[in-house]
Formats: structure tokens, C-alpha cells, sequence
């Protein structure tokens, strides 16, 4: 067959249209529901796990550049703390014990979920622990800390946060909109046959609730309820375009364990139920393709440069689980960006593989669109579903010297090369012709700083670049080329 020397004409192919149509619904959504679309922020780069053996992690970035980090540890008996300056380093900083569960009565069995806050001058460590003669009296109870690093700060018990009843409580965080401080937490409650529901209470002081506690979900949906338990746990907040979201956990602990989200308007009233709406279907959920099961119990952060949020949250990368869950150790803490979409809600895609966090390739001329693979074409798109078609991991090029190639977040050992110059997202078959195809060499953006371009390693000259909505590997020679074949890294 004839290769083309450049890319067909262009025209006004139907699926081009409905990229249009889809992008202005999109932004129109944005506009009736009163949000800012989120603007694309820099590409951040991680590498998972973060930690291994740390569930229930929580990452705090503090005022004087430290990002601190504490988690559960699979033996239950102590609160331990981390610190670095970056969230990579948290993965190797020495690690701080800062409180051992005690030796008989309360606070005595099962340390589970901490997390760490800075309130009115003050470190404040939340966590649920059971007792030594009842070790499932799980309760809710809080730490003091007094020195500006919480490592070698002096801590103080504060003792349990009392609610409403005697029950079963867990998971308590922390947050402040307009002004009021909350806590949210999960409980069970006399008369309702689940294992926890999510609650809300104003806050007094940084250990005590004031006012009757609010219920705001119940496990009522079935992916809540799968493994044989009824759970919703693990609150964790983050406010953004105008509104209040909550994420929680949800079914057993095993590869059941997914995120559920309820959002709420930061100017409503928060302690009424019906200002609350849950998301019908989990946000974030186990993927086979990338071999991680169980996500849940996140938190959030902000990356160094503090342009980007990211979701924090632990999971398996493994579906079997011999025995209780609680006693299988391997639940690992990992990071990855959390994506916005026009209508000012997050998008949190799938748990990204192990290895390198990926990177969305926004097309610098287009900036609302981005490289995605649709039916295994590579084309531009804006407001991309779902999220993973449009995130690639920069790995080592398969052909080796200094070249990357760019591997399908979603279709791991699937990678973009060209085929006749078209761009096509492919399983590596092992050839010496897939590798080349496959690798390219990382260029400053032929247009613009903070840029970015790929020039084909086989065929030097020529680039990746869009036309017409569809990825080739073409030479460019016009600035309307040039502009084409450049990228921003998000």
C-alpha cells in the first residue's frame, strides 16, 4: 500500500462533531450548576506504592513545607508519624512513634485510621481504638500535640469524642467551611441494622462535639453492601468550585472496598441531611487491568507546587485474601492526581498501575482537548470519558538509548506507536519494529515553553502531532505544524 507523506484533508467527519457537542454541553453544565471548569494544572510525578503496609493513610502539607504523613500499621498497637518535604520522600523518611496503645483497659486494642491536623496552634491526632477487655468496643479518641514538629512535639490524651450513644464509632476527620468547624465520622447506630453510617456535628472545641449529630448516609446501595457487611466509613473532605465533597468507604475490606461520594453546596446548611446527595454509583473502585483491588480509605493533599490535588488512599495488589482481611498486612498507601471536570466535580479514573504516576498529553493549540485512544485510535478530545483513556505512563522507550514510549494507563503493556504514520494505542508483540514504532525522543515543545513534542525515533523529523482531531507521525514544517505536534504535560 501507499504510505501518505501527510495526513488525509481535513474534513467534517461526524465524530469530530460530536467532541464539539460534547465540550459545549460540558461547559454549559459548568454554567447552570454556577462552577468554574478547573483549570489544567502541571503534570506531577509519583511513584507507587508510596509506602507499603499502611492503611487509613492521611498526608497533611503544613505551612512550613513539610508534608506529614500517618497511617495504620498492621499490628494495631501504636500512631506513628513521617515527614518530608516532598510526598516522593515520605516513602523513605524515618519513621516516628509517637503513641503505643495501652496495656489494659481502653485505648487498648485495634489503633486504627489516624489522622493528623494543625488547629489553633495546635497538633491534634484523630483515631478509633477498641479495648483490651473488649477489643470491637471501637470508640473515637484524640491526641494533643504541643511543639511545632508534631515528631518531637509533647502529646497529650484528650480522651473519646462523645456522641450520641455508646456504640460502635470510627473514622473521625476534621474540616472547616465558612468559618465552623465539623466532624465527620462513622457510627452505628441503635436501630439501624448497619454496620456504620456517616455522621456530622459541629465542633466546640477540637475533641468535643456540640448539637445533635447529623446522619448523612446509610449504606443503602448494593456495591455498599457487598462481603456481607453494610458499611459506609473513612470520611475525607475537599472543597472545591463552591462545593463541599465527602468521600467514604464502602463494603468489606477485602477487594469489595471501593469510594462512594456525597457533595453538598458550601453555603448550604451542612448539618441538614437532605443538603447532602450521594453519588448512585462508587467513584473509585478496583481494576483487574491494573492489578489493584480494595481503594479506599483516602485522604487528600496538594502537590509540591500546589497547583494539583491528590487523592491518597490505600489498597491490594491482589484479589484474594485468605482469612479475616483485618489480619492480612499488605495494604499499601498510594498517591495519584485527581482530575476535575468542566462541571467543577472530581474525577478520580481508575487506581492507576504500580510504578510511575501517569500524564495527560493537552494539545497545546487546543487546550481543551487531549490525547486519548478511542476503539485503539489515537485522537485529541476534549472532556474525555473515561478519564484513563486519556493518561499514559512515560516510561524508559522501548527501543532503549534515552527514548521514552508512552504506555495506556487503562491498557497496561499496550502502548502508542504509529502504523503508516497513524497513531494507534497497541499491545507490545515483542518485535524490533513494534519497539521503534512505539519510542520516541522527548523534545522541548517545537512552540512555547514549558512544553513539549516527540519526535519519532525511526523516522527522525517527524512528531506526533494532531490533525484533524486524529494523532499522526508526521514532519512539520508551518507553524500551524509545529503548534500541532506540541503538548503540555498534565
Amino acid at each position: 500500500m501507499t504510505v501518505p507523506a501527510s495526513p488525509p484533508a481535513r474534513s467534517g467527519r461526524w465524530r469530530p462533531a460530536l467532541i464539539a457537542a460534547a465540550a459545549i454541553l460540558s461547559l454549559l453544565a459548568a454554567t447552570l450548576t454556577g462552577a468554574t471548569p478547573a483549570a489544567a494544572s502541571p503534570a506531577v510525578q509519583y511513584t507507587n506504592p508510596l509506602v507499603n503496609q499502611r492503611a487509613d493513610a492521611h498526608i497533611v502539607k503544613h505551612t512550613d513545607g513539610y508534608y506529614y504523613f500517618t497511617a495504620t500499621v498492621p499490628e494495631y498497637d501504636r500512631i506513628v508519624l513521617r515527614r518530608a518535604t516532598t510526598i516522593q520522600g515520605l516513602s523513605t523518611a524515618p519513621e516516628t512513634v509517637i503513641w503505643r496503645r495501652h496495656t489494659s483497659g481502653i485505648m487498648g486494642a485495634h489503633i486504627w485510621a489516624p489522622e493528623i491536623h494543625f488547629i489553633d496552634g495546635k497538633w491534634y491526632v484523630y483515631f478509633a481504638a477498641g479495648a483490651t477487655n473488649d477489643i470491637w468496643a471501637i470508640r473515637m479518641y484524640v491526641l494533643e500535640g504541643t511543639g511545632a514538629n508534631p515528631l518531637t512535639a509533647s502529646w497529650a490524651e484528650k480522651g473519646q469524642i462523645r456522641t450520641s450513644w455508646e456504640t460502635f464509632a470510627l473514622d473521625a476527620s476534621t474540616f472547616v467551611t465558612n468559618g465552623v468547624r465539623y466532624l465527620v465520622w462513622a457510627q452505628a447506630e441503635p436501630g439501624i441494622d448497619t454496620n456504620s453510617n456517616l455522621y456530622i456535628a459541629r465542633m466546640s472545641n477540637p475533641w468535643t462535639i456540640t448539637g445533635t449529630p447529623t446522619r448523612i448516609a446509610v449504606p443503602t446501595l448494593a456495591w455498599e453492601r457487598r462481603g456481607g457487611v453494610e458499611v459506609n466509613e473513612g470520611p475525607a473532605v475537599i472543597q472545591r468550585n463552591g462545593r463541599v465533597f465527602l468521600t467514604y468507604s464502602a463494603s468489606a475490606t477485602d477487594a469489595n472496598y471501593c469510594l462512594g461520594l456525597l457533595t453538598a453546596s458550601a453555603t448550604s446548611n451542612l448539618l441538614s441531611a437532605s443538603s447532602w446527595t450521594k453519588t448512585p454509583d462508587p467513584v473509585f473502585v478496583s481494576n483487574a487491568g491494573t492489578g489493584q483491588y480494595g481503594p479506599g480509605h483516602n485522604s487528600f493533599t496538594t502537590s509540591e507546587d500546589g497547583q494539583s490535588d491528590i487523592l491518597v488512599y490505600h489498597d491490594r495488589n491482589y484479589p484474594t485474601i485468605n482469612g479475616d482481611p483485618l489480619k492480612d498486612p499488605n495494604r499499601r498507601t498510594r498517591v495519584q492526581k485527581l482530575y476535575w471536570n468542566a462541571d467543577g466535580t472530581p474525577d478520580f479514573g481508575i487506581p492507576v498501575p504500580d510504578g510511575a504516576t501517569p500524564v495527560r498529553l493537552k494539545s497545546a493549540n487546543y487546550p481543551d482537548r487531549f490525547v486519548r485512544h478511542w476503539e485503539y485510535r489515537a485522537r485529541t478530545e476534549a472532556a474525555v470519558k473515561p478519564l484513563a483513556d486519556s493518561q499514559f505512563r512515560l516510561v524508559p522507550g522501548l527501543a532503549g538509548g534515552g527514548t521514552v514510549s508512552l504506555e495506556s494507563t487503562n491498557f497496561p503493556g499496550y502502548y502508542l506507536r504509529h502504523s503508516n504514520f497513524e497513531g494507534w494505542v497497541r499491545r507490545d508483540d515483542g518485535t524490533a519494529a513494534f519497539r521503534s514504532d512505539a519510542s520516541f525522543t522527548r523534545r522541548p515543545g517545537l512552540t512555547g515553553s514549558g512544553t513539549v513534542s516527540f519526535e519519532s525515533v525511526n523516522y527522525p523529523g517527524r512528531y506526533l502531532r494532531h490533525y484533524d482531531n486524529l494523532i499522526y507521525v508526521q514532519a512539520v514544517s508551518t507553524a500551524t505544524d509545529r503548534a500541532d505536534a506540541t503538548f503540555i504535560l498534565e
